[in-house]
């Protein structure tokens, strides 16, 4: 997926937001920018501007790697916001799978954790639904992945 975002400056940068908070359906996703911040990050319920230099290549994980990493890699929660001095321009491109491919944890760490913390789906699937019905009951798609031990 290849994304090329434009977002003007904004007289009221509070009053609105560039991209709402998401994460990535894929394994990563890289980004590069004009220079000018507008990335942010959530880490325990706070977001933090990611300011990387003009010109530099950020990295995210993102949902994929997190399921197949049977959720020792975490997927970056993140938005984009605007500011009243410049306007921003990012292009985006991120990786996945076929469409067909079916992901879940890998074997090994599995084995290793005594159980898989995800459920296994086809990856056009996945993107499907995060496209179509990104939250069910207040949960992210990632989220509802998520198999929770029995009591």
């Amino acid at each position: 997926m290849f994304a090329a975002n434009y977002y003007p400056r904004c007289s009221q940068p509070d009053q609105a937001i560039g991209i709402p908070p998401h994460t990535d359906p894929g394994f990563f996703t890289f980004l590069i920018h004009n220079g000018v911040s507008g990335l942010q990050i959530e880490l325990d319920g706070k977001w933090f501007n990611s300011d990387s230099p003009k010109n530099s290549i950020l990295v995210n994980a993102a949902d994929q790697l997190e399921i197949f990493t049977n959720g020792r890699c975490k997927s970056v929660k993140h938005r984009a916001v605007v500011n009243e001095e410049r306007e921003r321009i990012s292009i985006v491109v991120a990786n996945g799978p076929s469409g067909d491919a079916v992901i879940g944890p890998a074997t090994a760490l599995v084995e290793k954790d005594g159980r898989a913390k995800y459920c296994a789906m086809k990856y056009e699937e996945y993107v499907e639904s995060q496209l179509t019905k990104s939250r069910i009951g207040g949960k992210s798609i990632l989220e509802q992945q998520m198999i929770f031990p029995a009591n």
